[in-house]
């Protein structure tokens, strides 16, 4: 109980210190991801890209919907701490306090960007309704898990080396290009769906975009194998918070 208070007043001051409380204030934690992703939507249409029997706003809206999830998340998290050092001469609040705060956040911006996003495309009729609403639910929730997860741990690394910042931003570009993004995994050969399947965020995009659009293409995703992928690196993670906990201090 005490946690959650303590995470809920972290979300607070982490809201007032990014946005403020001038213009629209914390609405930008939801109109800056649409802005995102309508802006690649429209460029996309005005190209008249059409992938397989998907739609381009059908594609971008769940493919980009995605990648701000886990980009956004463990590029905000990661670094966190050294500006909010202070907060540990507080007896409650915790290194985890901090990167819980900060995940909850951005998983709830681009949560609703998404859903708002999706309501607008389908009241002006450029997507339908999702066709099993569970799976979409279900795939945004593994791939904020495993966002989250993966935050905990690269949180964890960056205390313990500069270094860390660096090449995970390398790693994050180069993941675009095999995230599921841009593809399906039945477009591609037998070989290379063996390869990107390892990756679990493949996996969450072929299950949001079959609650999405239902058979109208062929999806590759385990669910059994994205839920302990998640629970691996969720262990992991918290391990190396935990080991950065007594390490840590105020300045």
């Amino acid at each position: 109980m005490i946690q959650k208070r303590v995470i809920g007043a972290l979300i607070l001051r982490e809201v007032l210190t990014r946005y403020g409380r001038h213009n629209i204030g914390f609405l930008w934690m939801i109109i800056e991801p649409m802005l995102f992703t309508g802006g690649i939507t429209l460029i996309y249409n005005m190209r008249h890209v059409q992938h397989g029997a998907l739609s381009a706003t059908q594609f971008i809206l769940t493919g980009y919907s995605a990648i701000l999830i886990w980009r956004n998340i463990p590029n905000r998290v990661m670094g966190c701490l050294d500006p909010n050092l202070s907060l540990l001469f507080h007896r409650m609040v915790k290194p985890l306090d901090i990167f819980l705060a900060r995940i909850i956040l951005e998983a709830s911006g681009a949560g609703m960007s998404f859903v708002v996003l999706s309501i607008i495309f389908i009241a002006f009729g450029a997507v339908h309704f999702p066709v099993d609403v569970l799976m979409v639910i279900g795939a945004w929730v593994l791939l904020v898990w495993y966002s989250a997860a993966l935050s905990l741990l690269v949180a964890a690394w960056a205390v313990q080396t500069e270094i860390m910042d660096r090449v995970f931003h390398i790693f994050q570009y180069l993941m675009i290009g095999f995230s599921g993004t841009f593809f399906l995994v039945d477009w591609l050969p037998s070989a290379a769906q063996e390869v990107v399947l390892f990756l679990p965020t493949v996996h969450c995009n072929e299950m949001l975009r079959f609650g999405f659009y239902g058979p109208v293409e062929k999806f590759h995703f385990d669910l059994g194998y994205v839920v302990m992928f998640n629970i691996v690196l969720t262990l992991i993670g918290l391990a190396q918070v935990r080991y950065i906990s007594g390490k840590v201090g105020p300045e």
